[in-house]
């Protein structure tokens, strides 16, 4: 075999373990996280929907209009602000203060109860890391 044969067997083996790398890597958003239907589901699971909603004016169960404010709005509120992971993190695991209503007029609800024993924080961690990258629609 020749020399330039050689390379271009050589070059065609990079590009295609090149090709099988990236094919075996996550996309951006699994990379990220979640994926949209693992952080569904992981919701469901914590009973999340119970109160909120990804998109504004979506119904809860029931037919029943969120308590809490849609995800698509705490998103828009909160990315990008230093330290937003943790303190909404928190918030879903130890609830939020009612006499702090920020979402007052935006949702029913006076306050996030704890819930610490719906949800881990590793999953809620996720979970808050998801709704901050939803797009503001």
């Amino acid at each position: 075999m020749t020399t330039q044969a050689l390379n271009r067997l050589a070059t065609a083996a990079t590009a295609a373990t090149l090709l099988l790398a990236a094919a075996a890597m996550p996309t951006a958003t699994q990379a990220a996280g979640l994926s949209d239907d693992a952080a569904h589901q992981l919701a469901a699971q914590a009973g999340c929907p119970t109160c909120h909603a990804v998109e504004r004016g979506a119904k809860g169960p029931e037919g029943l209009p969120p308590i809490g404010p849609a995800w698509r709005d705490v998103s828009a509120k909160y990315r990008g602000q230093k330290g937003a992971d943790d303190a909404l993190t928190q918030a879903v695991l130890q609830g939020s203060n009612p006499y702090d209503s920020h979402w007052k007029g935006k949702a029913s609800g006076l306050a996030m109860p704890p819930n610490a024993v719906a949800i881990g924080q590793d999953d809620a961690r996720k979970l808050v890391g998801w709704i901050l990258r939803l797009d503001a629609k």
